[in-house]
């Protein structure tokens, strides 16, 4: 019974010290940014319609799709680079805010399909934009810019994100007069790709001949790191 208490002190007393000694940390966090231009587009296109009846309301909005559809691709944009993003149909009610407490009725249906569209090829965008809105396109959900491979671009960001980190811990290290250690544990978030400036949602009244500025867009990477403290 001595030894197994004697062997349970000691277990004690290491594992004090090693509690002791994990909570000499330094422990820092930061923010690794990269701006560049982008090379890929993403827009939100669609056509909607509205008739008395539903069927001709749908047919309407079906038959525009399927030209837009068709003149992305004679213009270039791959099958894997348009997706249906929503499609819908929805009656058009009357008299619900009527004071005589009437009965609402349905006095029409609104069709509508809008499908996201990314464009590879920035020096097309405004014409695929002026050309889809040509074949009917009426409804634009918005537009933002990416990059087709974050992945350089993410590295350099973590790059100086951990830079940053490490500079940090050194100053806190010096200014508490103590030795910074190895690294004990690293994380990171990525942040992924924003533009610098606000996406915004399109006018058609500003789609004459569809101008548009690409500006840049920003990759992010948070890293949080754990140094050790030597003495």
């Amino acid at each position: 019974m001595k030894k197994i208490a004697f062997l349970a002190t000691i277990l004690a007393i290491t594992a004090a010290g090693m509690t002791h000694a994990e909570e000499r940390r330094i422990t820092v966090d930061a923010a690794g940014v990269v701006q560049a231009a982008p090379d890929m587009a993403t827009i939100t296109l669609g056509v909607t319609n509205e008739d008395t009846q539903a069927s001709k309301a749908m047919q309407a909005t079906s038959e525009a799709v399927v030209q837009i559809l068709k003149r992305l691709d004679e213009m270039g944009i791959e099958t894997r680079d348009v997706q249906t993003r929503d499609l819908s149909l929805s009656p058009v009610w009357s008299g619900r805010n009527n004071l005589n407490n009437d009965r609402p009725e349905i006095s029409g249906f609104v069709a509508s399909n809008r499908v996201l569209v990314r464009v590879r090829d920035l020096t097309q965008l405004g014409t695929i934009m002026d050309a889809v809105i040509q074949d009917g396109a009426n409804d634009f959900g918005g537009l933002s810019f990416g990059v087709q491979d974050p992945a350089p671009l993410q590295a350099q960001a973590r790059a100086k994100a951990v830079a940053e980190a490490t500079a940090k811990a050194e100053q806190l290290a010096q200014a508490a007069n103590v030795t910074l250690g190895p690294v004990q544990q690293i994380s990171e978030q990525v942040g992924g790709v924003r533009p610098v400036a606000q996406m915004r949602a399109m006018d058609l009244s500003e789609a004459g001949s569809v101008p548009v500025a690409g500006g840049e867009i920003s990759v992010s990477v948070n890293v949080m790191m754990e140094f050790g403290i030597t003495d």
